[in-house]
C-alpha cells in the first residue's frame, strides 16, 4: 500500500473531511530501513495524519488550511527513537531483556524495570541479587514457551512465546485482534460544543488546547510529544511512586512535567482542577487501573463533560489478553513479526525484530491523530469521546500494508539530517527533529523536556 492510500484509509476511518487530504504531500517511500515490511510507509502515514488533522482542526477554528509535507526517510529516522544525553547513548536494555531459547522454543522477556526483572527471575526459580544472564538462559531452557508465558501473565509478568503469523492468527486473541478496527473513536456522554480560544495565523494549529499525558511507556508519550509540537499545553503527569525509562528525556520535550499520586487524596484534587480546564487526557496505564480510582473515561466525562480521552492498551479491547500489560518488543514476538523478519531475511533459526519499535512509534501518532479528529468533533457537534488504541491492532495494520521482497538490500540512511541539539533538564539532548513539515506554522516544542515533578501542577 502506498503511503497517501494508508493516509487515506487513516482519514476515513476517523470521519475527518476528505478535502483536507489534498493537502497532504507524502514523497519517498520503501525500504529506507532494512526490513520486509513497510515500517516508512506506517511511520510517514500516522505522522501525516497526526500533523494534518492538527490543522484541520485549526482550519474548523477559522485559520486557512495548510500544506503538510512528511517524507519517508525523515519519518523513519524519527521513529528510530533514537537520542543521546552529553554526548552519550543511553543503555535502553537491561541485561536479562530479550529473547531466550525455550524447551520448544523462543520466549521475549522484557525486564527494563526492575520489578518485571526480578519478578521474572523468580519464576525462573533464581535469585534475583546473584542471578547472571547465562544462569536464566539456562533456566529458561527448562521450560516451555507457552508455558513461561501463561504463568508470566498469571504473575502479572511481561513475556511472550514467540509465534508464527499462522499460530497467532489461529489463536483467540488473534482472531479477536483481526475483528476490530484499527482504533476506534466513540461518544461517551452528552455535553456542548466547547469552544476553542481565537487561533491567529501565525499560532501552531494546537495553540489552547490543554492535554494531559498520563502515560510512560513510548507509545504514549511520543502522542504527547505530538500534540505538542502542534503547540498544544501538554502536561505529564507521572506517578512518583513508578519508574520511567531513560527515553523521558527525549519524549518529553514540548511538555510540562509534574507529580502527582493519585491514591491520595490532596493530588487527586489537584487533577481534578487541572481537568477543569483540559480538553484532552490520555492514558496509558493497563486497562481499568485509572477506573479504580475515579478516572476512567465515563468517570471523566461526568467530572469534566465534553472531554476527549485517549485509552492506550498492548492487546486492544477484546479477548483473553485484554487485559494484559505488554511492550512493542513483546507484542512484535507474540504476534509472529519476529519470525516473519526471520525468515525473509533467510535465516529463520534467529528471530528478528522490526528495526524500530514502530508498533510504539506508529500507535503514538494514532493518539496525536485521534485526539485532534475527535476534538473536531467535539466542536462539530458537541459530546465527549473516548478514542481507543492498541499496539496489538497497530500490528495487525502493519501487516495489511503489505511487505517487500527486497526490504534488506538497503542501508540505513544517515541520522545526520535530521538531528538538533538543545539544553534540556537532563543535559544536552541530541534527538530527532520533528519530520512533519507545515507551511505556515513550522512544528517546534516551545519547553525543552524536563524532569518529572519540575512543574507546578497547575496550567
Amino acid at each position: 500500500m502506498k503511503p497517501s492510500a494508508a493516509l487515506a484509509d487513516l482519514w476515513q476511518l476517523a470521519e475527518l473531511p476528505d478535502e483536507a487530504l489534498a493537502f497532504a504531500e507524502l514523497p519517498g517511500t520503501d525500504p529506507v530501513y532494512p526490513s520486509s515490511f513497510r515500517v516508512a510507509t506506517a511511520a510517514q502515514s500516522t505522522i501525516a495524519a497526526a500533523a494534518l488533522a492538527a490543522c484541520e482542526l485549526a482550519h474548523l477554528r477559522g485559520t486557512p488550511r495548510q500544506r503538510v509535507t512528511v517524507p519517508a526517510e525523515h519519518a523513519a529516522a524519527e521513529c528510530l527513537g533514537w537520542f543521546s544525553i552529553d554526548g552519550r547513548e543511553p543503555q535502553l536494555w537491561d541485561a536479562f531483556s530479550g529473547l531466550y531459547r525455550a524447551r520448544d522454543g523462543w520466549v521475549r522477556v522484557h525486564a527494563n524495570f526492575r520489578h518485571h526483572r526480578e519478578g521474572a527471575l523468580r519464576l525462573l526459580g533464581l535469585d534475583p541479587e546473584t542471578a547472571d544472564r547465562q544462569a536464566a538462559e539456562q533456566a529458561m531452557a527448562q521450560w516451555d514457551a507457552l508455558a513461561f508465558e501463561q504463568a508470566a501473565a498469571e504473575a502479572g509478568l511481561v513475556a511472550t512465546a514467540l509465534r508464527s503469523f499462522a499460530q497467532w492468527d489461529a489463536s483467540e486473541q488473534g482472531r479477536a485482534i483481526a475483528a476490530q478496527p484499527l482504533f476506534t473513536i466513540t461518544r461517551i456522554g452528552d455535553a456542548a460544543p466547547r469552544a476553542l480560544p481565537p487561533l491567529g495565523l501565525a499560532q501552531r494549529p494546537l495553540e489552547g488546547v490543554r492535554v494531559l499525558d498520563l502515560t510512560r511507556i513510548l507509545a504514549g508519550p511520543v502522542g504527547g510529544r505530538a500534540l505538542a509540537a502542534y503547540g498544544a499545553d501538554v502536561m505529564l503527569v507521572n506517578a512518583p511512586h513508578l519508574p520511567n525509562i531513560a527515553a523521558i528525556a527525549d519524549t518529553s520535550r514540548g511538555k510540562r512535567s509534574v507529580l502527582l499520586d493519585l491514591r491520595a487524596a490532596q493530588d487527586r484534587e489537584a487533577m481534578d482542577r487541572l481537568l477543569d480546564d483540559a480538553h484532552v487526557f490520555v492514558q496509558g496505564y493497563r486497562p481499568g487501573a485509572l477506573a479504580t480510582l475515579d478516572y476512567g473515561p465515563q468517570q471523566l466525562a461526568s467530572k469534566r463533560p465534553g472531554i476527549v480521552c485517549v485509552s492506550l492498551s498492548a492487546y486492544g479491547t477484546q479477548g483473553p489478553w485484554q487485559g494484559r500489560r505488554g511492550f512493542d518488543s513483546l507484542v512484535q514476538t507474540a504476534m509472529g513479526f519476529n519470525l516473519a523478519e526471520a525468515e525473509a531475511f533467510g535465516d529463520a533459526q534467529k528471530p528478528r525484530p522490526l528495526p524500530m519499535q514502530i508498533l510504539d512509534e506508529a500507535t503514538g501518532y494514532l493518539i496525536a491523530f485521534g485526539a485532534a479528529a475527535a476534538l473536531h468533533r467535539q466542536l462539530r457537534e458537541g459530546g465527549s469521546w473516548h478514542v481507543q488504541v492498541s499496539l496489538a491492532q497497530t500490528g495487525h495494520w502493519l501487516r495489511q500494508l503489505g511487505r517487500l521482497p527486497d526490504g534488506f538490500a538497503v542501508k540505513p540512511p544517515s541520522l545526520q539530517p535530521y538531528l538538533e541539539t538543545e539544553s534540556s533538564g537532563f543535559g544536552e539532548l541530541c534527538a530527532l527533529r520533528h519530520s512533519a513539515q507545515l507551511s505556515r506554522t513550522p512544528a517546534a516544542w516551545a519547553r525543552p523536556s524536563e524532569p518529572p515533578g519540575k512543574s507546578p501542577a497547575r496550567w
